[in-house]
């Protein structure tokens, strides 16, 4: 199995480092990844300045590619110029926190396991669900898991899963479950302060709104101790309201 392993807390984190190990054991894993942390970038992708590529080593040892640039850029240039196949999964993570409920929207996580799938490639996310310290070995096996789960199912080559992984041991984790995106929300709010020169900045910081009680959802299951994994799509159609819009009889010419 050839995976291409990317995300968005930047080629140096911890997480990327305990997924490669775990990888490594059965597939064959080429890394590129941001070169800085590039945190709730979205799906962005760079398109005024060049991509500069640089070889990386961890240990003495060649470990990968680091970018200047997004998660979405990192997986574009690879499957474009870097990987000399289409690599058959692409992993994006671990995450140093959940990617759960609203926050996917902004996950440069997530964008690069999606970008993965936009490219016809087999794509999962993974995250750990906490910013504390924290041993990111047993999301790796389970990461590793999910690998395989992929690679062997019969879904479709666009298909994404997005897997968080709840702060527990192993031996704690209760399962997994197939799970919604949720809709909890974080109430944003900016911390105004003075800089030495007498100048204000801004800090954005803010708390959840409200937990999500709808068992289903990533946010729910995360919270009770199961692994959620949650098919994504990337297609933002609102189909439902497309089909009654459609039959509304509002369409017509311009008079």
């Amino acid at each position: 199995m050839k995976i291409l392993l990317a995300n968005d807390d930047g080629i140096y984190s911890e997480g990327i480092f305990a997924v490669y190990k775990a990888l490594k054991e059965f597939a064959d894993v080429t890394v590129v990844a941001p070169i800085t942390e590039q945190s709730a970038v979205g799906h962005a992708i760079t398109i005024s300045d060049p991509l500069r590529v640089t070889e990386f080593y961890k240990y003495g040892e060649f470990f990968g590619y680091g970018i200047k640039g997004t998660p979405a850029d990192c997986v574009k240039i690879a499957v474009s110029d870097i990987l000399k196949e289409k690599p058959d999964l692409v992993v994006s993570g671990i995450n140093h926190g959940a990617n759960v409920a609203t926050n996917v929207i902004y996950s440069g996580t997530v964008s690069a396991a999606t970008e993965g799938a936009m490219l016809g490639i087999r794509s999962l996310a993974v995250s750990l669900a906490t910013k504390e310290k924290f041993d990111f070995t047993p999301s790796a096996e389970i990461a590793a898991y999910f690998a395989k789960y992929l690679h062997n199912s019969a879904l479709p080559e666009n298909t994404v899963l997005n897997i968080n992984v709840p702060a527990l041991s192993k031996t704690n984790i209760k399962g997994w479950k197939f799970a919604v995106q949720g809709q909890a929300r974080f109430l944003d709010y900016f911390t105004k302060r003075e800089d030495p020169r007498g100048g204000h900045y801004y800090w954005l910081t803010g708390e959840k709104k409200e937990a999500d009680m709808d068992e289903m959802t990533d946010d729910y299951l995360v919270s009770r101790g199961y692994v959620s994994v949650t098919p994504l799509m990337f297609d933002m159609t609102d189909h439902k309201m497309f089909e009654k819009l459609k039959h509304s009889g509002d369409e017509g010419e311009f008079n």
